[in-house]
């Protein structure tokens, strides 16, 4: 029943791309009667051009950002490959779904033990894009993760536009916080991840990476498009 095309941005780290073959493969499952295959915007082939291009030929295709946000992928290269089919449809990306908060709650907790701490601070630690609907967008996933823990939730971005990351976790210091956490609203092991491990935090949760809840994000941006 379609064709989902599931478009992440790519990636060198072999753990990353691990990461998201095997969410991809949870989505996979759930959805035994719909084709899912993969497609990247950059580092990694094939592009989603190409791939909008085959697949339209057998069947309807729904296009699912592995996204966090909307942005430059979402705006420019994933939106240029699907506008050179009528039909083809672009979900929203992943990161306002309130599950995706679940799961940053639960990696937050791991990462500190399950015991949060009297002075304990969170920055969500974000990629970051000068887009303003994508500062939205962390700015709600932000809200969300604030609502499910007990501790105050600020936001800290790896580039484009400030705080950066190991500002925010210094602000965060400077503020009275005794513990500081990075939350890592990234999907996947590699660069960003990497830049939210040396930002300076007390502590630092894994990133989203596979769980069913994601899967289920995935399914319900295919769905609702």
């Amino acid at each position: 029943m379609g064709t989902l095309i599931a478009c992440s941005h790519g990636t060198d780290s072999a753990d990353g791309r691990r990461t998201i073959e095997e969410l991809v493969a949870l989505v996979r499952d759930r959805l035994p009667q719909t084709r899912v295959v993969q497609a990247f915007v950059d580092v990694q082939e094939p592009d989603i051009t190409t791939v909008v291009d085959q697949e339209i030929l057998a069947d309807e295709v729904v296009v699912v950002p592995l996204l966090l946000s909307v942005g430059f992928h979402t705006a420019v290269d994933i939106a240029k490959a699907v506008r050179r089919h009528p039909g083809v449809r672009q979900a929203d990306p992943l990161g306002t779904h309130p599950l995706v908060a679940q799961v940053l709650a639960t990696r937050l907790r791991a990462s500190i033990g399950g015991t949060w701490l009297e002075g304990d601070a969170v920055v969500l630690a974000a990629a970051g894009s000068s887009n303003p609907a994508a500062v939205a967008d962390v700015e709600t996933a932000a809200a969300q993760l604030a609502a499910l823990i007990p501790a105050p939730v600020t936001i800290g971005y790896a580039s484009a536009i400030e705080p950066r990351i190991p500002q925010a976790v210094q602000t965060a210091r400077d503020s009275g916080a005794r513990r500081v956490i990075a939350a890592s609203h990234v999907l996947a092991p590699g660069y960003f991840a990497g830049l939210v491990q040396a930002a300076g935090a007390d502590v630092v949760s894994a990133p989203l990476g596979v769980d069913p809840r994601m899967a289920d994000v995935i399914i319900d941006r295919f769905h609702a498009a």
